[in-house]
């Protein structure tokens, strides 16, 4: 799990490698959003490894405050709203497209409640055991709410996706969420980097079918990576 910077940063070294080949990979520009969730973690990593050295060394002091709000507004605000949007700008089909957008539209709400709450509640990082807990203001029956809501958003998507194999992200997701909430509940956010890396790798594999699938289709000369390194 992450238990000190270098966890973390290792962590997000990885998943930036992993990014860059997922990114690789897209053959589309609406590929772009699904295919930048690795990257999007990688940044997440970087910003709680900063919050570890701010914590333990007083001389990173400053960083504290700013790296919390960072690593917070993407487990909190920027999830909930990318990964159904994501998965939504894959979709051919209308009647899942469908779905999918009230799916998006559920995770924006939950993004923009859970923004309000971080510009308007107490906000505090502090080091617990092995793990960072995030102290997030005063719990309310809509904290709680959101979280059912936020589950809904992330974990449903990608069952409902016609994209082959997509439903292996929606179950990495699910089975994170709940081994995190059953075992690491005071640390949920804290613990994702060790799941991130996983969550990544099915990401590349989901991207690297969805591009078979296309050359079968339209051929593989047609597949122009959107994304050139």
């Amino acid at each position: 799990m992450c238990f000190s910077a270098g966890a973390s940063f290792g962590a997000s070294a990885v998943l930036s490698v992993i990014g860059v080949a997922t990114l690789s990979r897209c053959g589309k520009r609406q590929q772009m959003a699904f295919a930048g969730i690795p990257l999007i973690f990688a940044v997440q990593q970087v910003s709680e490894g900063l919050i570890w050295l701010a914590l333990l060394n007083p001389g990173y002091a400053l960083w504290l405050k700013p790296a919390t709000y960072t690593f917070l507004a993407f487990a909190q605000v920027v999830w909930p709203s990318w990964v159904p949007f994501a998965i939504l700008l894959l979709e051919t089909s209308t009647p899942r497209k469908k779905i999918l957008y009230i799916a998006t539209g559920i995770g924006l709400l939950v993004s923009g409640y859970l923004a309000y709450r971080l510009m308007t509640q107490p906000i505090h990082a502090e080091i617990a055991g092995m793990h960072i807990f995030y102290s997030l203001g005063s719990m309310n029956s809509a904290l709680h709410d959101s979280a059912i809501l936020y589950f809904l958003a992330i974990v449903v998507p990608p069952f409902i996706s016609s994209v082959k194999g997509m439903w292996l992200f929606g179950l990495s997701i699910g089975i994170a969420y709940i081994i995190t909430h059953l075992f690491f509940e005071d640390y949920e956010l804290s613990v994702w980097c060790f799941f991130a890396a996983i969550i990544s790798i099915v990401v590349f594999i989901v991207l690297f079918r969805l591009q078979q699938t296309l050359a079968g289709i339209i051929g593989p000369k047609a597949l122009n990576p959107a994304v050139k390194f």
